[in-house]
């Protein structure tokens, strides 16, 4: 199969440099003018994905060589992506050429490469002259092969600061400039200790959305950016086995919980897609609201920020008592990070604490600096609801929590080989039919994910069943 989707990669010499405001107000410019827009995202990472999804209005997709390993797998994880979209958008992460390794071949310009991508680059050209030119005549022959197609001028102070920047750019580097944005503090999204604040956690910031589209019709040549996007050439994509997997026809169809509202948010649309490809019916659970837990093989609850609604959580009594008890009944149980906290017995933070649902028996406590970030690589040492011993596993973590009565008497599952984890190397507490950690897994980083959590909510069901 050959995929031929036009789509661009939109890079910049380091963070903060304005791709993601430019990224928004393009996703919502293109679906305002009727296109299907398909966002994906470099690296690990659930917050910019959240605005991403919402500008263009369908869920945001991840791309990274850490976890989807070569480049047959990366351009599979594209064109299951871009199978019914019009345009694809990837914002990378971090610096154009940055990469985990020193080969360079986890970066973004890596990605670029192996997609066929053409590449624009974000440039903060706040305080900057025609030093822009150099910089970008770098970027170009830094890795020769990069496939610049045009630049972006964020914090353009005016006209007179637009024609330097332009004339350097475009004389020496025969590129063109497609937008100039101007300096603009209403477009800005407010963050906080691990980044951006998540999309869907406070709908008073969804205007910001519509301030960077406005600045991106008002200030990028679209048709420009469009003609780029459809220069990309076209590549091969392989299929790969087990991209379809349909429940055995017969068998019991295991119901699964998802906790997904404001307070836990981190959830990969791969993974979700990958439990009902085995065959799991997802049910969603609002930790806020929610009264009661309906009928169910398993529970699944990702990260986010459950610190920041303590009250709420707390408040709702009946579900987390439900919660408790069905875990006391040996209801199976995945969780990530935020959902690790969500049931343990408290969390403090910022002088107030709020009771969880009391399954772990230890307190949580946020602290000042972050406790464990970036890529996480492990081996499951240790007998668990879901996997085999033996399984290796890439991840990722960003929490400033800690567990702060946790000794080495309680089992944990996971040896890291790169991450901190709980601490002292290890990661994945085993309780019961609970795995929690720190550790967030998408789906292409541990290839038996979803098929172990359905494989263990089918045998579940059929102890419900047969006793």
């Amino acid at each position: 199969m050959t995929t031929g989707c036009p789509r661009i990669l939109v890079a910049a010499p380091q963070g903060r440099s304005g791709k993601t405001t430019f990224s928004l107000g393009l996703c919502a410019a293109l679906m305002q003018r009727g296109l299907r827009v398909q966002p994906f995202k470099k690296g690990p990472d659930y917050i910019d994905p959240s605005w991403l999804s919402a500008a263009a209005g369908t869920p945001c997709r991840t791309l990274d060589p850490f976890f989807q390993n070569g480049a047959e797998q990366l351009r599979h994880a594209f064109d299951r992506g871009t199978r019914e979209a019009d345009f694809a958008l990837i914002e990378g992460n971090h610096g154009l050429y940055d990469s985990v390794t020193e080969d360079g071949d986890s970066s973004s310009a890596a990605l670029a490469r192996v997609l066929r991508s053409p590449v624009l680059l974000v440039i903060n050209a706040a305080r900057m002259g025609r030093s822009a030119g150099a910089m970008v005549y770098g970027y170009q022959n830094f890795e020769p092969d990069t496939p610049i197609a045009g630049v972006v001028l964020n914090n353009v102070a005016g006209k007179r600061h637009d024609s330097k920047l332009r004339t350097a750019i475009e004389d020496h580097c025969n590129l063109p400039v497609v937008g100039v944005l101007p300096r603009d503090e209403a477009v800005s999204i407010p963050d906080r200790h691990l980044g951006l604040i998540p999309n869907a956690e406070n709908e008073a910031l969804h205007p910001a959305i519509e301030a960077c589209r406005r600045v991106v019709e008002q200030f990028v040549d679209l048709e420009a950016v469009k003609k780029i996007a459809s220069s990309a050439v076209g590549f091969a994509a392989q299929p790969m086995g087990g991209d379809v997997r349909a429940a055995k026809a017969g068998s019991h169809a295991p119901t699964i919980g998802v906790i997904r509202d404001r307070a836990f948010t981190f959830y990969y649309p791969e993974n979700l897609d990958a439990l009902e490809c085995y065959g799991a019916q997802l049910k969603f659970i609002d930790s806020l609201h929610d009264q009661q837990i309906p009928d169910l093989d398993g529970l699944y609850i990702g990260g986010g920020f459950p610190e920041i609604f303590l009250e709420e959580i707390e408040a709702n009594v009946s579900l987390r008592r439900q919660v408790y008890e069905a875990i006391q009944h040996g209801l199976p149980v995945y969780a990530e990070c935020g959902g690790l906290m969500y049931l343990c017995q408290r969390i403090h933070w910022d002088g107030q604490s709020g009771e969880m649902v009391g399954a772990l028996p230890f307190d949580v406590e946020l602290c000042s600096r972050p406790q464990g970030h970036g890529y996480v690589e492990a081996e499951i040492t240790q007998e668990n609801p879901f996997w085999p011993v033996g399984t290796q596993l890439r991840g990722h973590e960003f929490h400033n929590s800690r567990l702060i009565n946790l000794n080495g008497s309680h089992a944990s599952a996971y040896q890291m080989a790169r991450g901190s984890g709980l601490g002292n190397g290890r990661d994945g507490l085993v309780y019961r039919n609970i795995l929690a950690s720190y550790t967030h897994i998408h789906a292409d980083g541990l290839p038996g994910w979803a098929s172990g959590l359905v494989a263990r909510a089918e045998q579940y069901a059929k102890e419900k069943v047969y006793g």
